[in-house]
């Protein structure tokens, strides 16, 4: 029997955005949440770090914003950041009451981390699986909470567009089966696209499904030439790559050459605290200078206090034969943060009526050119709970509002999808063409490459062709890779986490601007 659900809200992805926007609505309507794996399998609990607060005594929203901007290299959203930062706090010490176990000082006090590009300690932890922890509290909320549906292994396809408005999505169950769920608002909450890349820190459901499916029904998107690159990914051949989190470095850690050489200082003047953008490229340049691997070295450090401060981090590389605490960890650069998306409002809205999005799928511009480090968990939370009150609200608006009742209409016909760009070579495409350090040629190479893929994804959805889940994948990688290679090449300038080589420098002329596309834009 096909799915026909219905609901007041829909919202898609269950990460922290996701959350806290079912948490904001439960007491409003019925919610129903899908998510294409199981609720634990997005980002939020790979994150490591913390999340940033100004909520020391020593710190302000002001310094916060501040280095946000500085960060975001002239291209952040200054309402959008000052939104983050000043609403952050209410957020992070609401996390507090509901049972969330940051670290503390000996004399009760937060623990405070430091990360690169922050100008004090401001990070919130919980060891260094920050993000489980706060997915577990928020988790937890939920379940209390009544009218709340969670439907895990629910791929969605589709948007549902009628009248001009998103009145719903199409996805694909189990087994297979394509259902449909009809909803007021519907918030995509899907989270990033780090698996268009061969080196990636992102789990495997980070597919870009959310980007992929607004643009298709006709969304706005914009900055998705910028991709943050994790410096610090464990590089052991024959082992999964594993984020070594910034907050090592924040603790002291030191990227070292070869020869033992600690080599920040020679290209960036904050060192190992540098922006990411700044020491990915760095430890690329040091890198080809010497022809050798670079490292993370913690061994000037007491063991003991390593060894108790990131468990997580210890036990993985006991599991390849390292010793966090006294050896030489090889790192290299992955594709960690999309920071475009979906363009929304400071309330989620995005340009199609009914639908929102928050987190990483979203582009509100909070993030500009370069994301801050442990500012993703923070915009998750606070754009995710904004989301939740605008969708709440959306009677109050002027977009139309379809019915919530559940649809009995006929599902579309038609074969699955193939698209002639295998993932393996997509992947190593993008890596090559499209990663740290860019240029024409590359990006001109990956666009010839990936139109055809595109092609058949545009005349299936035109024919009304349906998906299966391996094909939207794929439909998803494509379309997210080509947007990404299309702002890149569209961009002839080098700002924040984009890099041309054949653009070396910042053009504010011409370029200190974000840049939008939707599907009629070619």
């Amino acid at each position: 029997m096909i799915a026909r659900l219905s609901a007041d809200f829909l919202i898609i992805g269950s990460g922290i955005a996701g959350l806290r926007a079912a948490i904001e609505l439960a007491s409003e309507g019925r919610v129903l949440v899908l998510t294409k794996a199981d609720a634990r399998a997005g980002s939020t609990g790979f994150a490591q770090g913390g999340i940033a607060a100004a909520v020391a005594a020593d710190d302000s929203v002001a310094l916060h914003a501040a280095d946000t901007m500085r960060a975001g290299d002239g291209l952040c959203d200054e309402q959008a950041v000052n939104v983050l930062v000043s609403d952050g706090p209410a957020f992070v010490r609401e996390l507090i009451e509901w049972g969330a176990a940051f670290d503390r000082q000996s004399d009760g006090s937060l623990d405070l981390a430091r990360e690169g590009a922050h100008s004090a300690r401001r990070v919130l932890h919980a060891h260094d699986a920050t993000g489980r922890e706060i997915g577990r509290v928020l988790a937890e909320r939920l379940a209390t909470l009544r009218r709340v549906e969670v439907r895990d292994h629910a791929v969605v396809v589709q948007a549902i567009v009628e009248d001009g408005a998103v009145a719903g999505v199409r996805f694909l169950d189990a087994e297979g089966r394509l259902g449909e769920a009809r909803a007021t608002a519907t918030l995509l909450a899907t989270g990033g696209a780090g698996q268009i890349y061969r080196e990636t820190t992102n789990p495997a459901v980070a597919s870009g499904d959310g980007v992929a499916l607004a643009y298709l029904a006709g969304a706005r998107v914009a900055d998705l030439e910028f991709v943050q690159f994790h410096p610090t990914v464990l590089a052991v051949p024959g082992a999964p790559r594993y984020l070594l989190s910034e907050a090592l470095r924040g603790e002291g850690a030191r990227l070292i050459n070869e020869a033992g050489e600690p080599f920040m200082s020679r290209y960036e003047a904050e060192g190992d605290l540098a922006a990411r953008d700044r020491v990915s490229r760095a430890m690329v340049r040091e890198s080809t200078r010497t022809g050798r691997p670079v490292y993370l070295s913690m061994a000037h450090l007491p063991g003991a206090t390593v060894l108790d401060r990131f468990p997580a981090i210890a036990g993985f590389c006991r599991q390849v034969g390292l010793d966090l605490a006294h050896d030489r960890l090889p790192v290299s650069p992955a594709a960690h943060y999309l920071m475009g998306g979906v363009v929304t409002d400071l309330e989620g809205r995005t340009s199609l009526p009914g639908l929102f999005a928050a987190g990483e799928v979203a582009a509100t511009g909070v993030h500009g050119a370069n994301r801050l480090a442990s500012n993703s968990l923070l915009e998750g939370l606070v754009f995710g709970g904004r989301a939740g009150r605008a969708m709440s609200a959306i009677a109050r608006t002027d977009w139309p509002t379809p019915t919530t009742q559940a649809w009995t209409g006929p599902l579309p016909e038609g074969t699955d999808v193939e698209i002639p760009i295998a993932e393996e070579q997509l992947r190593e495409l993008m890596w090559q063409s499209a990663g740290v350090f860019r240029h024409r040629d590359g990006l001109m190479k990956a666009q010839t490459r990936l139109e055809p893929s595109w092609d058949a994804i545009e005349g299936a959805v035109a024919a009304g062709a349906r998906f299966s889940a391996e094909s939207w994948r794929s439909a998803s990688l494509v379309t997210v890779s080509r947007l990404i290679v299309r702002a890149a090449l569209r961009r002839e300038e080098s700002r924040g986490a984009h890099s041309r080589t054949d653009h070396p420098n910042a053009d504010d002329a011409r370029w200190k601007r974000r840049v939008y596309e939707d599907r009629s834009s070619g």
